[in-house]
């Protein structure tokens, strides 16, 4: 198997996770996985001229989004860590505690009597399955990229960030969403701009939209900051 079949892979299946699955200790990791497969498909392919000497086929296109990937994640790592804690429990009288331990009891019972229910990622699933029909159908019905690989990759990050959004329930996951749809427009500028009839992605552009993802991450981290602070929850059926 090919490197660039690997990195094809690898950012369709981290995608993917993002969309199924809802537990950010899960979702995030993937985010990085899919950011890898991104750069590693980039430096594989044929599109970008190497101008780096560190690695033969290596550019500075490569070398920033993987740091942006990075970035990107360890920011949303942290901010799933902190905001997923419970401090103050030292402030909390016997009686407090007692009634805190009470509860918890409840809801580990309740867990335990309550089945797993795989109807909660049936329509994830089924969103899924349209988004691997319609990124295999739409680069051949509708070319943009001059490769197809191009095209699946961009119609699949756009369809699955779309669809995160769709069926998000935390601030975390949302943020999962829009950072995959932009994923998605970077990726087919950048291709679109390296072909041989145009002079390639200059830096500075390429730094802007790394500094656009990372500026919405951080936009992610301070709206779960304030959503926390409030109702000491990052899911969105806190405010219903």
């Amino acid at each position: 198997m090919s490197t660039a079949i690997i990195a094809l892979v690898g950012l369709a299946f981290g995608s993917g996770v993002i969309l199924l699955l809802r537990d950010w200790r899960i979702t995030v990791p993937a985010l990085l996985l899919t950011y890898g497969g991104i750069a590693l498909f980039l430096w594989q392919s044929p599109l970008l001229v190497p101008d780096l000497l560190i690695e033969q086929n290596l550019t500075r296109i490569v070398i920033v989004k993987l740091i942006t990937g990075i970035g990107v994640t360890l920011i949303l790592l942290i901010t799933g860590l902190t905001f997923s804690q419970e401090y103050g429990l030292e402030e909390l009288d016997e009686f407090g505690l007692s009634e805190l331990r009470r509860a918890a009891r409840a809801a580990q019972r309740q867990r335990a009597s309550t089945p797993l229910r795989l109807s909660e990622y049936a329509v994830p699933l089924l969103l899924l399955v349209l988004v691997l029909l319609t990124s295999l159908a739409l680069p051949r019905i509708y070319p943009i990229a001059p490769l197809l690989e191009v095209d699946f990759v961009w119609y699949w990050l756009g369809l699955t960030g779309l669809f995160t959004l769709v069926t998000a329930n935390t601030l975390l996951k949302i943020g999962l969403g829009l950072l995959l749809s932009l994923a998605s427009m970077d990726f087919l500028y950048t291709a679109v701009l390296s072909t041989p009839q145009t002079r390639g992605v200059g830096l500075v552009p390429l730094l802007l939209l790394s500094l656009v993802t990372i500026l919405l991450a951080l936009a992610i981290a301070y709206l779960s900051g304030l959503l926390y602070g409030r109702m000491k929850t990052l899911d969105l059926a806190a405010l219903e």
